[in-house]
């Protein structure tokens, strides 16, 4: 499949400028389209653990990155109702000592920054803005280029239009499950809150998940329960009336510290939580899908934006190596079936009620710090093909 013309990439978040360095690494020229007219970033977490950072070291981004993040020094599952702590994974130098690479929390903007700024940067890289990609993706970037793309990816999230180029390829179908997600500044925070470490606080039917973001002095808030969708939220989708108040009800029960916290976090979002069943990702040699766009995942493991910067590090090294789509789609796929089946058990364990969940808290305590962080080398340990 060689070719002379560039990469096309259709969606400038993560997956996008991540596959767009990626390419440039290899010595692939890349033109990357988005609909929007202006990169900005609304989002607020996000918990980059080993497996993703380790790629971003590749990428030259590290230095970077550890300006504007932080390393927590464990990941704490604690009851939700009366704080205890179920069990701790160390992170901080652990992580960096087992897996050889960093576990960081950041504000989602400030790695789309570092991303945009080393795109910018890269003379192989060039970002057209405000085009929208409607059908046809290879003729309408024709034009737009005025060369047919050796390649289009589509990197174009969970609402993705390539999808729809890609015969046989997966829908999206709401979880049956919403995110609230805010944040809430250090001062105002309750104890039950560690600045220094990941919270995942656990309950029957909800959770809810607190770390912090270093360089705004908050806490990012991540609060998840049954719930309704609401249809399409993309970032500047405003959140529904009484959103604050519908989350703190579902919290009802929890401990007073929790719902302190939630009355008290600023500027409530609501994310009806989407996935994309298993399907096709490639159609022929032409098009590609990765990250959300192929198979967006409940958020139990924390690995959607690792997936996606894996994904597209990877596929560069596919593609540099003149190797098939269809067997890159392979070797992924054996990779997000394993972390989409351990996001499925997550959501099981950490929503357990009556004596599913003592269960598990009892089977938690008896493990070691040690033997619970050895459950996540096959995950945090992952090399990827360079």
């Amino acid at each position: 499949m060689t070719q002379s013309g560039p990469v096309a990439i259709v969606g400038a978040g993560i997956a996008g400028l991540t596959a767009a360095l990626s390419f440039a690494c290899k010595g692939i020229a890349v033109d990357i389209v988005d609909q929007r007219p202006a990169l900005t970033e609304v989002g607020a977490g996000l918990q980059l653990s080993p497996n993703a950072t380790r790629i971003l070291d590749r990428l030259e981004l590290a230095s970077r990155l550890e300006q504007v993040w932080s390393e927590p020094t464990s990941v704490n599952l604690v009851d939700g109702a009366s704080l205890r702590t179920v069990a701790s994974v160390p992170s901080g130098k652990f992580a960096r000592d087992r897996w050889n690479a960093p576990y960081g929390v950041l504000h989602r903007a400030d790695l789309q920054k570092i991303l945009l700024d080393a795109v910018e940067a890269n003379p192989l890289c060039r970002v057209h803005l405000g085009i929208r990609i409607e059908g046809g993706a290879r003729e309408a970037i024709s034009g737009l280029l005025g060369a047919k793309p050796r390649l289009v990816v589509g990197a174009d999230g969970v609402w993705s239009r390539l999808r729809n180029e890609v015969q046989g390829a997966g829908k999206a179908i709401f979880s049956g499950n919403v995110a609230w997600r805010f944040t809430l500044g250090e001062a105002l925070a309750p104890p039950a809150l560690d600045f220094t470490k990941v919270t995942a606080f656990l309950g029957g039917g909800a959770h809810l998940v607190a770390y912090p973001l270093q360089r705004t002095r908050n806490f990012n808030i991540v609060a998840i329960a049954s719930g309704r969708s609401t249809g399409e939220v993309r970032d500047v989708s405003p959140a529904p009336e009484g959103t604050r108040d519908d989350c703190i009800a579902a919290f009802r029960g929890w401990h007073p510290q929790i719902i302190e916290a939630l009355g008290k976090a600023e500027a409530p979002t609501l994310w009806p939580l989407y996935q994309v069943t298993d399907g096709g990702w490639n159609q022929g040699d032409d098009i590609i899908l990765i990250g959300d766009a192929a198979h967006a995942m409940m958020p139990f493991a924390a690995q959607g934006a690792a997936m996606a910067i894996e994904d597209a590090f990877e596929l560069a090294s596919f593609i540099s190596r003149d190797l098939p789509l269809a067997a890159y789609v392979a070797h992924r796929k054996a990779r997000i079936g394993k972390v989409r089946a351990r996001g499925n058990f997550n959501r099981f364990a950490y929503h357990a009620r009556g004596p599913v969940r003592l269960g598990r808290d009892l089977v938690l305590s008896l493990r070691r710090p040690e033997r619970l962080a050895a459950d996540f080398d096959w995950l945090y340990g992952y090399e990827p093909q360079d």
